[in-house]
């Protein structure tokens, strides 16, 4: 989610900078606050904001359930993740981590 975000914060800094527009009466080292600009059509273009219908939907997409970040903890531990391919998720994570 977060890799998500900033590639989402980078394009729009560089669609900022192609759609800006430059003015040559001023030197190119100095940027004020005028002289960037898009308009609000351009801007709500690039960022559309999700909905969410309930409370539900959103305490699910931040928080995983306890057996979905346990599936997690024996994937990022290859020998866990070895031997649960091998005799089944549940032996190879009370064998590396105890009982669930």
């Amino acid at each position: 989610m977060r890799s998500l975000l900033a590639l989402l914060i980078v394009t729009l800094a560089l669609a900022a900078l192609c759609c800006c527009e430059k003015d040559p009466k001023e030197p190119s080292g100095s940027l004020s606050a005028d002289s960037i600009k898009i308009k609000k059509e351009v801007a709500n273009a690039f960022v559309k904001r999700q909905k969410r219908s309930s409370l539900y939907e959103w305490y699910f997409e931040y928080y995983k359930n306890p057996m979905e970040q346990m599936h997690e903890r024996c994937e990022n531990y290859p020998p866990c993740d070895y031997l649960s391919d091998q005799i089944g998720f549940s032996l190879a994570y009370n064998r590396f981590f105890g009982r669930y």
